[in-house]
């Protein structure tokens, strides 16, 4: 269905009539999952683009409030949960608005700095307290589990690949990869640590938005953009502390993303699997 701002409209109209003078707009790039809209200055309306992306809403109604109090980096805390309606059959929320841009629209000042303040609010999420948080699973599509749940769309991946890519190498790195364990306590995931949810204000490294895919386990999964988008010098502050077996992990669900999306329509999508993809195979040739 088109989820447009008319239809926010509508929807603030019948549920939050509270809200309905204010001006709604889409934001300048939305995300896969959600699409998301301005609700005049201070707030923002998310809304799920399809039935599998609609558990995420009271995810974040539940934990959201609960990391915002413990993080001190901002966190777009739900104000209100929408109903389904006969207008729009999903849940929905409205967001307090975070000022700033993503990193697809502000590149940073300095890029070593970028991985330090991203490494370091990741470390601080892994330290709140996650008793009773939702573990990893299908509701967050296996974030916080083993890379090698994507074992047989890697390997199709590769197979397609064949021929433009050294596959063999970097099959030999998949099984590097999906052969080291994860044996510590679960930690929170954000699940979803990409250009696109990574806030700046000033060129600067900001905060982390867009919790959809929040869970508990192991964080490998968050430092793809160790090889997603950074180089050898800012990977290496970015993974700095992180054990052999978790780099190992991290660089799993770089290469298995970058796999599937290496002839991916959207180009920031396309750009990454490719910069990737040769990271990756420069750090292990």
């Amino acid at each position: 269905m088109q989820i447009t701002a008319e239809l926010v409209k509508d929807l603030i109209a019948a549920q939050f009539p509270q809200w309905s003078g204010l001006p709604v707009r889409p934001v300048e790039k939305s995300g896969h999952d959600n699409r998301t809209f301005h609700l005049g200055d201070a707030m923002s309306v998310r809304l799920p683009s399809g039935k599998a992306y609609e558990a995420q809403v009271q995810k974040e109604s539940r934990w959201l409030p609960y990391l915002q109090a413990q993080l001190d980096f901002p966190v777009s805390a739900p104000l209100a949960v929408g109903q389904p309606s006969a207008q729009y059959p999903y849940f929905w929320s409205v967001n307090r608005w975070i000022e700033g841009c993503t990193l697809l629209e502000e590149p940073p000042e300095d890029r070593a700095a970028l991985a330090a303040g991203l490494a370091a609010a990741l470390k601080k999420l892994q330290q709140v307290d996650c008793t009773g948080g939702p573990e990893a699973g299908a509701h967050n599509f296996y974030r916080g589990c083993s890379p090698a749940v994507y074992d047989g769309g890697t390997r199709a991946a590769l197979d397609a690949l064949r021929g433009r890519l050294p596959t063999d190498r970097l099959a030999a790195v998949w099984a590097d990869c999906t052969a080291a364990p994860y044996t510590d306590r679960g930690v929170w995931v954000h699940g979803d640590v990409a250009p696109g949810n990574i806030l700046m204000r000033d060129r600067r490294f900001c905060g982390l938005i867009d919790f959809g895919i929040l869970g508990t386990g192991d964080p490998a999964c968050d430092y793809a953009m160790a090889w997603t988008y950074f180089e050898a010098a800012e990977r290496r502050v970015f993974l700095g502390g992180l054990s052999c077996g978790m780099v190992a992990r991290a660089r799993g669900w770089a290469l298995w993303k970058s796999l599937i999306t290496y002839d991916d329509e959207n180009p920031d999508s396309r750009q990454a699997a490719r910069h990737a993809v040769r990271e990756i195979l420069g750090e292990t040739g």
